[in-house]
């Protein structure tokens, strides 16, 4: 855990993302819709709860930022000081932008990312800024804020991810293309510019077996091409953005709906995590199945 965290008895500070979570990951109780999630935040910063007035409902990405990929029931960090953690789906303050009548959840018992129905009842997990210069999570790309119907809003005070924008600014520029790759200065990575060097989809093995291909033949002038982490893919997702959830539809070339990562299910290892590029979900595939697309990175990362 690497002294990650820190705390007392009602709040945990991470000291990676900057943000300050409710120690105790069911402070309602039991799971609310949408609209009740957000009126629940209200009533927490009312009674400024452990002593503080800007408590909000999650955005995806800082919901996500407490995921571990090596963890199950919950999927945190080992050793991690939270209580009470459902081992279940948590709401997040981001819409979905294709379907606005449906928000982004979090699974804490695996870790799967996935979009439910606004009048779904889901668990509240609240979260504060305690240091803005400390943060490392970039804001999530979407810029406008929709009601439990799915109907646009004005973002006003509503707490919703695009009304709040939490996390780090996109750089800007934010991709540099260099012939056959681009650079994403967000995250550091070279990404191959043609999103589906195989032509097909793939089983898992396969997948890696093409990557070694590539290597041998220094495909677009490199020898250290691999398969992405399933955080790495995550982050080129724009959450205001569908069909692809990509920041540019002209940015990269044959770019495709399934992909798979680099990331075995703790669940079952016979699983991999992949990333549903249409809205940015994040589930997974049968490793044997040629279900999915590679997509090659190279590069520091996460």
């Amino acid at each position: 855990m690497d002294n990650r965290f820190e705390g007392n008895s009602q709040t945990v500070s991470d000291l990676r993302t900057g943000l300050m979570w409710s120690r105790n990951a069911a402070p309602a109780e039991f799971p609310l819709t949408w609209k009740e999630a957000f009126d629940f935040v209200y009533s927490l910063n009312s009674r400024r709860f452990a002593g503080y007035a800007d408590w909000r409902l999650p955005n995806r990405r800082e919901l996500f930022s407490l995921v571990s990929h090596s963890q199950i029931n919950p999927a945190l960090p080992d050793g991690h000081p939270f209580e009470n953690v459902f081992p279940g789906y948590y709401w997040s303050a981001t819409t979905c932008a294709r379907l606005p009548d449906q928000a982004w959840y979090v699974h804490m018992g695996g870790a799967k990312i996935y979009r439910g129905m606004k009048y779904a009842s889901y668990m509240v997990w609240p979260v504060r800024i305690q240091n803005q210069t400390q943060g490392t999570i970039f804001q999530t790309g979407q810029k406008q804020c929709f009601d439990e119907l799915g109907r646009l809003e004005d973002c006003k005070d509503t707490l919703q991810g695009a009304s709040v924008h939490a996390g780090k600014p996109w750089p800007s520029p934010r991709f540099k293309v260099q012939a056959d790759t681009v650079t994403d200065h967000m995250s550091g990575l070279t990404w191959m510019r043609r999103a589906d060097p195989g032509g097909r989809p793939v089983a898992w093995q396969a997948a890696r077996d093409l990557i070694g291909r590539m290597n041998r033949e220094s495909a677009s002038g490199f020898g250290d091409w691999r398969l992405p982490h399933i955080r790495e893919l995550e982050s080129l997702v724009d959450l205001g953005a569908h069909s692809p959830a990509l920041p540019s539809k002209d940015l990269f070339e044959d770019v495709r709906d399934f992909y798979w990562s680099a990331t075995t299910s703790q669940y079952e290892t016979r699983y991999a995590w992949a990333l549903y590029l249409k809205d940015g979900a994040v589930g997974v595939g049968f490793k044997p199945n040629p279900e999915f697309f590679l997509w090659p990175v190279r590069g520091g990362g996460f």
